[in-house]
């Protein structure tokens, strides 16, 4: 940290604006936004540090509305049992599996198959979050079809509107750790798989369908299976979520059979998949009951200490009353510094991609982008919500990425320094007010996008994944490690 000359002259000023941390004019180089400071010149450019007062809250599905599954985005599975901060996580998966057209036949009659060796279901995996060596255990289950269970609808991981039927096979036991491992299948070698035999009961089930009834049309399909629903059972070991991809080719339902072919029995692999006509859900139910996280909601004074985890997840809610009383100045740089406060489980439940920083306008009784700092772009590919999309197209330089740092013991810990210097220049102009801020984690958000001369209501991506990701940082009255807002100025 730079070393700083108090400016004896200036303490008269800085002792007006009560939530003034320190005043000090710049005499050497600073490691916080050197590039935007102009060279030093001893009498016009200071440092101070605005005091920050920080609230824990909880997302609400209503409030999180753009919180919903796609078949395109990765599903999770499994169960987190032990994260003393953020409590519990239980996953559970939803889907379609289905054939790849109508009127579907088997490429052999019905006369020729001799029998059904084995049916599996496959997930194609994409990685774990969480402890990997520790056994999961999942069972599958069949969708009834008086569910309603649709591929047009989207379906919010808040809400758990499907209920398991029967058991389609027995349960599997799994280490998260070993499924990229190697396997081989009939004529293929492959990775990156959960492999879950079902019973053969429902395999010969499939088999003796046909174009005339079941594989006649997807509507029909749907009358006599209306999917799959993969769940975790709670072995009260398990401590990690496993990460699926539904529109990978390592996922589908595969059927090993032999047939008559001519004068020989053959060996076939019959696969159905995910189809654009294919319903999925995800649904990640968080439970906070005994943890840290769970002991800091619901209090009226500041909080020394936050909780952000990813969709569905949590949030701080964060004022900075100094920001009203600055007057008119050159500001330089602002930043909003955010700084990890170290537990021994962060090398195993990992910060977020991204932390996110909104604000929320009184007036309007909504949250929109920081004006004039954070830049978006239009985007198209999300079918979450029917609003425009707006790609975040600054996030580093906003300052959403996290950069490696140490506290005071030697722990690795992340820093995030939100740049808001074109903000907080408007605001000691008096052309924008002094909002109160969020910051959160999400997965999507939908707000107003302000730039200064329109404001339209858009969805914006935030995070490549949910349900995966967790921090706990400092408060504004931290006693190491606090959040504040430091600005580099000059007078005018």
């Amino acid at each position: 940290m730079t070393k700083h000359s108090l400016a004896f002259s200036l303490l008269a000023v800085c002792s007006i604006v009560v939530f003034f941390s320190a005043c000090n004019k710049i005499n050497e180089a600073t490691d916080l936004g050197s590039g935007l400071i102009p060279p030093i010149d001893n009498i016009n450019t200071f440092d101070t540090t605005l005091e920050v007062q920080a609230y824990n809250g909880l997302f609400t599905a209503l409030e999180d509305s753009l919180a919903l599954s796609n078949g395109s985005d990765i599903q999770f599975l499994g169960n987190i049992n032990n994260d003393p901060l953020f409590g519990k996580t239980e996953a559970s998966m939803y889907f379609e599996l289905k054939p790849g057209s109508y009127k579907y036949s088997f490429p052999f009659s019905k006369s020729d198959l001799v029998a059904l060796d084995s049916v599996v279901l496959v997930l194609g995996y994409s990685g774990a979050y969480g402890d990997s060596i520790l056994p999961q255990q999942v069972g599958v289950y069949e969708i009834p079809t008086t569910q309603s269970f649709r591929f047009d609808s989207s379906y919010s991981i808040y809400k758990n509107n499907i209920t398991a039927g029967s058991a389609l096979g027995p349960l599997k036991t799994v280490i998260p750790q070993t499924l990229d491992d190697s396997v081989f299948p009939y004529n293929e070698k492959a990775s990156n798989q959960l492999r879950i035999p079902l019973y053969n009961s429902f395999g010969q089930r499939l088999l003796n369908y046909d174009s005339t009834n079941a594989y006649a049309t997807d509507s029909a399909f749907k009358t006599y299976f209306n999917g799959f629903a993969v769940m975790p059972q709670n072995n009260g070991v398990a401590n990690a979520l496993m990460g699926f991809s539904l529109g990978d080719t390592n996922t589908k339902l595969s059927l090993y059979v032999r047939y008559k072919n001519a004068d020989k029995v053959d060996t076939a692999v019959i696969n159905f998949r995910l189809t654009q006509y294919s319903a999925s859900a995800n649904y990640i139910n968080r439970n906070y009951a005994g943890s840290q996280l769970a002991s800091y909601q619901g209090g009226t004074e500041p909080d020394d200490l936050l909780f952000i985890q990813n969709t569905p997840g949590s949030y701080a809610t964060i004022k900075i009353p100094g920001l009203k009383t600055l007057n008119n100045r050159i500001v330089h740089r602002a930043e909003l510094i955010v700084e990890e406060v170290a537990d021994p489980l962060d090398k195993v439940f990992t910060p977020p991609q991204y932390l996110y920083l909104d604000a929320y306008d009184s007036a309007r009784s909504s949250y929109g982008t920081i004006p004039y700092d954070l830049g978006t772009t239009p985007a198209t590919g999300y079918l979450h919500s029917s609003l425009p999309i707006y790609q975040i197209a600054n996030a580093p330089a906003f300052g959403m990425s996290r950069k490696a740092a140490t506290d005071a013991s030697g722990n690795p810990i992340s820093v995030w320094q939100f740049d808001l210097s074109r903000y907080v220049q408007h605001v000691v102009n008096n052309t924008q007010p002094a909002y109160t801020f969020r910051l959160s984690a999400p997965f999507f958000v939908g707000e107003a996008y302000r730039n200064g001369a329109t404001d339209p209501l858009v969805a914006i991506p935030v995070n490549t994944n949910y349900a995966v990701g967790r921090v706990r940082v400092g408060g504004g009255n931290h006693a190491a490690q606090r959040m504040r807002l430091r600005v580099i100025y000059s007078k005018l």
